[in-house]
Parts: C-alpha cells; sequence; structure tokens
C-alpha cells in the first residue's frame, strides 16, 4: 500500500515539476560558495531537470529498498523505509517548488 503511495507521489512530483520547467535565457543560482571567486553560481533552466530524475531515483531506491526489508526484516522496517521515501520525496516537492518560485515568481 505504501508502495504504491510512494509511486503516484513520485510520478506526480516528476509531473508537476517536469510541467512547471519551461526554456528561458534566465539563468538561475545553482550554489553558492565562500571560497570561489564569485560566491554565487549559474546554470541554464535544464538545471531544474535534475529535481526530476531526483523525484524518480529517490521513489525507486526507496521501493527497491523497502521490497528487500519486507523480505529481510518484516513489514514494520519495510513500512518505516516507505514512509522515509514519502518524506524525502515531500521536501524535494517543497524544495523544488520554492526554487521555481525564485525562478519565475507566481
Amino acid at each position: 500500500m505504501l508502495v504504491s503511495v510512494l509511486v503516484l507521489m513520485a510520478l506526480s512530483f516528476a509531473v508537476t515539476i517536469g510541467l512547471s520547467v519551461h526554456p528561458s535565457e534566465l539563468q538561475l543560482v545553482s550554489h553558492y560558495s565562500a571560497f570561489g571567486v564569485t560566491h554565487f553560481y549559474f546554470d541554464q533552466w535544464f538545471y531544474l531537470l535534475v529535481f526530476v530524475a531526483f523525484g524518480i531515483i529517490v521513489a525507486t531506491l526507496h521501493i527497491i529498498i523497502a521490497i528487500k526489508l519486507l523480505i529481510i526484516k518484516g513489514s514494520s522496517f519495510a513500512a518505516m523505509f516507505a514512509w522515509f521515501g514519502i518524506g524525502i520525496i515531500l521536501l524535494g516537492w517543497v524544495t523544488a517548488l520554492s526554487v521555481l518560485n525564485v525562478w519565475t515568481p507566481l
């Protein structure tokens, strides 16, 4: 049951973020470093597609590990790990929407 919720959340996350990204000449701040010359490093719009890949990879890995935990340890560990996966997808969703809001304000 939790695995299907995780799959649905990952797919809706990927579709939502994937449809929110559109080609643009604007560059966005991808990371900050106190050690660099410019401190702020910029990337093109396709950097935002990494969030889609992140959601799919996290969901896939959590599902595989949850199934292995179900076989080896039982349902309680597998359910806990599936809930962790759902939490990570939610945090990724909030982070991606925050970055998209900075890039293209609503």
